[in-house]
């Protein structure tokens, strides 16, 4: 049986409520997903993480994860949205309201953490 990759996109506040909520994110996002997977974060989250206060843990949570280079100059939703039109096997793991709600109308799968526990789909 081939089970199908999946690339898996971190967004910036995603990241930081895990950590807030001790959730691991990896651990999480295997259990809730039958799937090969690739965890990625772009470039520009990284930049978003900086200064923030818990930048250090981030860094070394996200440090095993695949970094999607970029040239672009665009905030990190418009990259998630501009990269899942062309790679229709992404996951998108997002906190960001206005986001789900732009990636719910292209039908792109989300997960999410509810009750500050767990991590679900949407």
């Amino acid at each position: 049986m081939n089970i199908p990759m999946k690339t898996v996109i971190l967004d910036t506040d995603f990241i930081l409520n895990s950590i807030k909520n001790h959730i691991d994110i990896e651990t999480s996002i295997k259990e809730l997903c039958p799937y090969k997977l690739k965890i990625s974060i772009f470039d520009k989250t990284l930049k978003e993480l900086e200064n923030k206060p818990l930048e250090n843990i981030a860094n070394k949570i996200i440090s095993k994860f695949h970094i999607i280079k970029t040239n672009s100059n665009k905030i990190v939703d418009d990259l998630i949205l501009d990269y899942v039109k062309t790679n229709k096997n992404s996951l998108i793991a997002t906190q960001d309201k206005k986001l789900k709600e732009k990636l719910k109308k292209g039908k792109i799968a989300i997960i999410t953490i509810r009750q500050q526990k767990h991590i679900i789909f949407v």
